[in-house]
């Protein structure tokens, strides 16, 4: 009778807790159709355009494909032919489609975000402000309806990792191949999700492969040692060539196409891309200096080293806990890159609210001083790149020591997350039966 009246009291609740988040996300749709249709009158009556310049370079290129044409005819379109073909329809339909899907995909990012929760078994007070803070951020909102592609790479990573709690392997190496083709930076989370297949888990009698909960306390495990057989196991394998398949079927179709253009423009240009205009970059102002001629290997290969090493340690430090791993490498990732632009900051954001039902680092004060100092040393870098941009004033060297502070700030903040992250593997740990008989005779 009790576990009757339980079931029945649980239903409304459930009932509610739907209802709260469906209402969330009705009024955050309705925000981002509001924002395109005031778009599109803020560029018809005003000088400052709220559409992101790349959305015009996205539409000219969608313009030239559907005439036939090569979408690299477009200057400074660096991107695969996919995201062309999915805006042919801007000169059809109309011109803000484009910014439909993308915030059509900023949407989904929050549904990805409460799914991958609920199933880690996260209360649903938390899972709602988690997504809140995906949803509400002004930054995240934005990106999407000013006609920001990056929301629709946000969602393909979140599905691969939704695909690989699942256990469905072959669906998460076949979105992985997709967007490392349709973005080359996801390349960076290939070696995390390798390490992260292991063969006891994914061959188990559990279908999906067992997850480790939100309840569950902090989870020490350890170093893991691999042999050179235990790595080539077969998930990773297949993995590896599905992925690697599907990237390189892209590639090849697209240089059917259009040939070196492609080649050059989508891939080649972003792996040794020096960016002379100021950007939130420590190497930008090197690369100011020194860019009338060639950069020396030995130059390329120093600017690359750290955020490689650091890369490889945050891998073999946090890869069981994939999710965080993700978070930490995307920052660092940026933090360390040759050019950073403000839409980077997107890559991180869809995967933060993924990490912190897992941190033990309160709001006040703690929180509030790693939001103002990240906000403040970006505020600090703007101004000065206000006064370059628009006032004209030299401050090429002001300009560089504010990259340096926004530097250290990136630096600050993800020290602080580590410490204060519940270390939690995504799957469940598999262990022996012979450590099982062991724990038992102790």
């Amino acid at each position: 009778m009790s576990r009757r009246s339980d079931k029945t009291d649980e239903s409304p609740k459930r009932m509610m807790n739907l209802m709260s988040f469906n209402t969330l996300l009705v009024s955050s749709m309705l925000l981002r159709v509001f924002l395109i249709i005031y778009g599109e009158w803020q560029d018809a009556n005003m000088e400052v355009r709220y559409t992101d310049i790349d959305y015009i370079v996205f539409s000219d290129a969608a313009s030239l494909m559907a005439s036939g044409e090569s979408p690299y005819k477009r200057t400074t379109y660096r991107y695969s032919p996919l995201l062309a073909l999915l805006l042919v329809p801007n000169t059809i339909i109309h011109r803000s489609w484009g910014k439909f899907i993308f915030s059509a995909s900023d949407l989904l990012v929050g549904l990805f975000i409460r799914k991958i929760l609920k199933q880690r078994k996260v209360s649903e007070k938390v899972c709602t402000v988690s997504v809140m803070v995906w949803l509400l951020n002004p930054f995240t909102f934005t990106i999407g309806t000013r006609g920001n592609c990056e929301p629709i790479v946000c969602a393909m990573i979140l599905w691969i990792i939704i695909s690989l709690m699942k256990g469905n392997l072959s669906q998460a190496a076949f979105w992985y191949g997709l967007v490392v083709h349709f973005r080359v930076y996801p390349i960076i989370y290939a070696l995390p999700i390798i390490l992260v297949l292991d063969s006891k888990i994914f061959r188990s009698d559990h279908k999906p492969p067992p997850l480790e909960d939100w309840n569950t306390g902090q989870v020490n495990t350890e170093k893991k040692t691999f042999n050179l057989k235990s790595l080539f196991s077969r998930e990773r394998i297949m993995f590896g060539l599905i992925s690697g398949g599907v990237f390189l079927a892209c590639n090849a179709v697209s240089f059917y196409f259009y040939g070196h253009e492609f080649l050059h423009e989508a891939l080649l240009y972003h792996l040794t891309r020096t960016d002379p205009r100021h950007n939130f970059s420590i190497y930008f102002y090197h690369i100011y200096l020194h860019y009338e001629r060639q950069f020396s290997p030995l130059e390329k290969l120093i600017s690359f080293l750290p955020q490689f090493t650091v890369q490889l340690a945050l891998v073999f430090c946090f890869y069981q806990d994939l999710v965080f791993c993700m978070f930490l490498q995307t920052v660092a990732f940026v933090a360390f890159n040759k050019v950073i632009t403000a839409q980077y900051f997107v890559w991180f954001y869809c995967l933060l609210p993924l990490i912190l039902p897992w941190s033990r680092m309160k709001l006040k004060w703690e929180g509030l001083l790693c939001v103002i100092l990240w906000i403040g040393a970006q505020t600090y870098w703007l101004l000065w790149g206000y006064m370059l941009e628009f006032k004209g004033v030299n401050v090429f060297l002001q300009l560089w020591m504010a990259s340096l502070v926004f530097l250290a700030a990136n630096t600050f903040v993800l020290v602080k997350i580590i410490q204060r992250h519940r270390f939690s593997p995504l799957f469940r740990q598999y262990v022996s039966s012979d450590r099982k008989n062991v724990k038992k005779l102790d």
